[in-house]
């Protein structure tokens, strides 16, 4: 039921105060709770680079067997493709004041969004966060010889409680946390190229071949586009009058630079200490600092694990909320967020201890590969909806609503994202299974390169059928958000 105080028809409680828990969750946030400036998006994705899964990503990415110099060409071209739509997705945050996956919606409809988009993007926080419990038992293990399966609860409780206490936390922990991670960046950086082990001649350009080239460009952008379900969920909060081109910026660049640096080192350390866990292979690489300053790094890097597991934590949090939103009402409190954080804690808990440290590298890799080609189509659709199609026009009230004008299911968007992963299927390259075109091209994998343009377009056209002048009178009249070709700031606080 909608109502003046909660037009998103949640009924929501405004946030108490600086310290206090946060109670919105996946609820319009209105004008007169926004906060905060543009430049706190740069402490969150510089942050959120700097950890031992990112590092891993590298390590992994070595183990293509395209050389050092090569794989850190497609390490660098990889990470500033995914990067790149990933900070357009950040952009819609301010203007919308919603969670990122909320907006799909518009594309997929009420209840399909929830089936199309949402459980994959819960099984992208489960992943993600199961990779960074796996890495955060080991570190602890070396670092206090505290078991493994003790490591990730220890961590994870500490950051369960950051996601609750929710987004003004983790803008703030994330602050507090960037200088003590470029000095820890340093500390590796000059470790690795110091390394008796690391040889300048490793950087000389190796004969070029195309198909593990391409699996590391696929990797790479596919861990910066990993972030998309969930970034906007962090600028949500920013105030309504946030450009776009600002917002892309404080979030493209400080994910940029982070990403290149962690996972380039991660490919360097890769290349010093290969066929090892990623712990080992950092504590490896970092040994001729001697045993402090080596412990430290490692103890840095799972700081950086614990900055990213309050963001996985909140995002998998609102994707629960998300999804049983859909299939029946859900009230915005405090106590729904506390149950969906423990819940996340108990399966990332239980996947961890199934799959285990020796399975990590086998894990991490297919689940990087297979996250990156169910969001590819996604991103395609959600970004060409909201930059061409309805140009940022939405209806908060009929986001809330089942019946309402985006449809319980969205056949336009369903059907430009089946088409895109139908596309996709032979290029694809994976440990258990490759495309029967992928085979004939050499096993080279041109599959994201398909998916985007293909979903991409297949939605242009059916949106044409779209009474889009209707959509903008309602929205007009409803008064919420501001018009985003203008940047008109007519933000009502209903």
């Amino acid at each position: 039921m909608l109502d003046s105080e909660s037009p998103t028809g949640l009924n929501a409680h405004v946030e108490a105060g600086n310290t206090g828990i946060e109670r919105r969750s996946i609820d319009w946030i209105p004008n007169s709770e926004r906060h905060g400036k543009v430049s706190s998006l740069g402490g969150i994705w510089f942050v959120g680079n700097v950890n031992l899964t990112s590092m891993a990503t590298g390590v992994t990415a070595f183990t293509f067997g395209a050389g050092l110099f090569w794989t850190s060409v497609a390490a660098v071209l990889g990470i500033l493709f995914g990067t790149f739509f990933m900070a357009f997705h950040s952009a819609q945050g301010p203007h919308l004041g919603l969670p990122q996956l909320v907006q799909s919606r518009a594309q997929f409809g009420f209840r399909g969004a929830a089936i199309t988009v949402w459980v994959a993007a819960l099984i992208n926080y489960i992943a993600y966060n199961t990779s960074d419990a796996l890495l955060s038992g080991a570190a602890l293990q070396e670092l206090v010889h505290l078991p493994a399966n003790i490591g990730y609860p220890v961590v994870a409780a500490i950051s369960t409680v950051v996601a609750l206490y929710g987004y003004r936390w983790i803008h703030k922990v994330n602050a507090w946390l960037t200088v003590p991670m470029i000095i820890v960046m340093v500390l590796i950086t000059v470790a690795c190229l110091s390394n008796v082990n690391m040889s300048w001649s490793l950087l000389s350009p190796t004969p070029f071949r195309l198909a593990p080239f391409m699996s590391v460009f696929i990797i790479m952008a596919g861990y910066q586009i990993a972030w998309a379900p969930y970034v906007s969920d962090y600028s949500r909060y920013l105030p309504a009058s946030t450009g776009i081109l600002p917002t892309f910026n404080w979030t493209f660049w400080p994910s940029a630079i982070s990403g290149v640096w962690v996972l380039g080192i991660g490919v360097v350390i890769g290349s010093v200490a290969p066929n090892v866990d990623p712990v080992q292979a950092l504590v490896s690489a970092t040994q001729s600092l001697g045993p402090i300053l080596s412990w430290i790094c490692v103890a840095g890097l799972v700081m950086g694990l614990f900055s990213v597991m309050v963001l996985n934590q909140y995002g998998g949090s609102m994707s629960m909320i998300s999804i049983v939103d859909s299939f029946r009402p859900v009230e915005s409190s405090r106590r729904i967020r506390a149950f969906t954080l423990a819940a996340m804690f108990i399966i990332v808990w239980t996947a961890s201890q199934f799959i285990g440290i020796e399975r990590f590298n086998s894990f991490y890799s297919n689940a990087i590969v297979f996250l990156t080609y169910a969001f590819i189509p996604w991103t395609a659709i959600n970004l060409v909806d909201y930059f061409w199609v309805r140009r940022g026009q939405y209806s908060i009230r009929e986001l809330f609503r089942p019946t309402g004008i985006y449809g319980m299911w969205g056949w336009r968007g369903t059907t430009a994202y089946a088409v895109g992963i139908i596309a996709m299927i032979p290029f694809m390259v994976t440990t258990p299974f490759v495309g029967f075109a992928a085979s004939r091209l050499g096993s080279v994998d041109y599959s994201i390169l398909l998916g985007l343009p293909v979903s991409a377009v297949v939605y242009l056209i059916l949106a044409r059928s779209l009474d889009l002048k209707a959509e903008r009178s309602i929205v007009a009249a409803e008064g919420l958000i501001a018009n985003v070709e203008t940047n008109d700031p007519r933000v009502s606080d209903a």
